[in-house]
């Protein structure tokens, strides 16, 4: 079978979709398929026994100087234009954008694509696409989840009108989905937050969860000394995340444990509220981010940290803690969305937004050996039975045979 996978943007080792298009198309290549993905920037990595098809937009938020990027061609080519226009006054053109370019491209080439699997662009290009190609939609979960956790915690008027500009594609990707046939969710919850938000139709709607690398993402063989690391995978500027309230935690775990360190998988606060917590709780030194590393660097990190932490508000899935309980790191977690299928009963659960929990499970931890051990080798056994990507692949590839007959 020949696969598109369509990706808007890919990043190797920063979010969700980056992660999901790599393992995903090489699985699916490891069945014996030919896939390739057609991706906007930034492109990700991939297995070399899969074709990498670059298909690139602006390129403006890897650019430092956004306005001086307007180039007087722009005029002859409207596509350019409202993709810089919308960025420099603060939306998020790439969806769309991406959309018209992977339509353009499928018109003036003859690739013969058996199936096209979108990775939640939910361009307004996808229906003039699906009908052409067999089409599915992954939707890892609906965004506007991220557009109302932002607006709730937004402080003024000036960074609700910055979160409504930017999530200007929403509109589109609700009016999209409705008209797709046959949409993924990566999880039950996710599944039932696309029917909730975006209207679809529940038959229209096929869960697969992701897959974790199991065979990449894996336990250290080495001992070591309880050392007081946490890690977590939170990106500073991601309210969802909730990264505040795990920052919030650390001065009473401090008082008992002074040792302990936080190490932050994802981007540093630079200039932001999240960055003046941390200078006025004096945590400078006890917290250090790490952005832009290889998956092997990652897994170095888990493999010396002695307790992972997943204090998001909502997941449609959760890579970080899926990957942690690969790597065999007890985990502490809130169940919120997707998170409650990937975690099961392997983690300490707590409330979404809870400091005190947060609290308080960093202790119990920290105080239990038995407990540890306990959720490290149970959570290592949850992602081996259930959470492989060959499951993941073969239950794509009996969707996409339905969808071709």
């Amino acid at each position: 079978m020949k696969i598109g996978l369509l990706s808007y943007r890919s990043h190797p080792y920063s979010g969700g979709q980056g992660i999901y298009i790599r393992h995903l198309s090489k699985a699916l290549s490891k069945l014996g398929h030919d896939v390739s993905v057609i991706s906007g920037q930034p492109y990700p990595e991939l297995d070399d026994s899969v074709n990498l098809i670059k298909l690139p937009g602006l390129g403006l938020f890897e650019s430092g100087d956004r306005l001086s990027a307007f180039r007087v061609s722009f005029f002859w080519n409207l596509l350019n234009f409202y993709e810089w226009f919308t960025v420099i006054t603060g939306g998020f053109p790439e969806p769309y954008t991406y959309g018209q370019r992977v339509y353009r491209l499928l018109k003036r080439t003859n690739f013969d694509f058996d199936v096209l699997l979108d990775n939640q662009s939910l361009s307004s290009a996808l229906p003039k696409i699906q009908k052409k190609f067999p089409l599915a939609a992954t939707i890892h979960h609906p965004i506007t989840k991220d557009h109302k956790l932002e607006l709730e915690n937004a402080q003024n008027w000036k960074e609700k009108l910055s979160s409504n500009r930017w999530h200007n594609f929403l509109p589109m990707q609700k009016r999209v989905a409705l008209k797709l046939r046959n949409i993924i969710c990566v999880s039950q919850p996710s599944k039932e937050d696309v029917i909730s938000e975006f209207r679809v139709k529940e038959e229209n709607i096929t869960v697969i969860p992701n897959g974790i690398d199991i065979k990449t993402f894996k336990p250290s063989s080495d001992s070591k000394t309880l050392g007081y690391k946490i890690v977590t995978t939170a990106s500073a500027d991601i309210p969802l995340k909730g990264l505040r309230h795990l920052i919030l935690a650390l001065p009473r775990v401090l008082r008992e444990y002074p040792l302990t360190n936080l190490t932050v998988i994802g981007k540093s606060p630079k200039k932001s509220k999240l960055n003046k917590l941390i200078d006025d709780l004096n945590l400078e030194d006890k917290i250090t981010f790490k952005s832009g590393i290889t998956e092997d660097e990652i897994v170095n990190i888990y493999h010396n940290s002695d307790i992972a932490v997943i204090p998001s508000l909502y997941e449609g899935f959760g890579f970080g803690a899926g990957e942690a309980m690969a790597c065999g790191v007890p985990l502490i977690s809130t169940d919120s969305g997707g998170l409650k299928q990937v975690i099961g009963e392997s983690a300490l659960k707590i409330k979404p937004g809870s400091v005190e929990e947060i609290e308080e499970s960093i202790i119990k931890l920290f105080n239990e050996e038995e407990t540890r051990n306990e959720l490290s080798r149970k959570g290592r056994e949850r992602m081996e039975e259930l959470f492989d990507w060959e499951i993941a692949a073969k239950a794509y590839i009996d969707l996409f045979e339905a969808l071709i007959k």
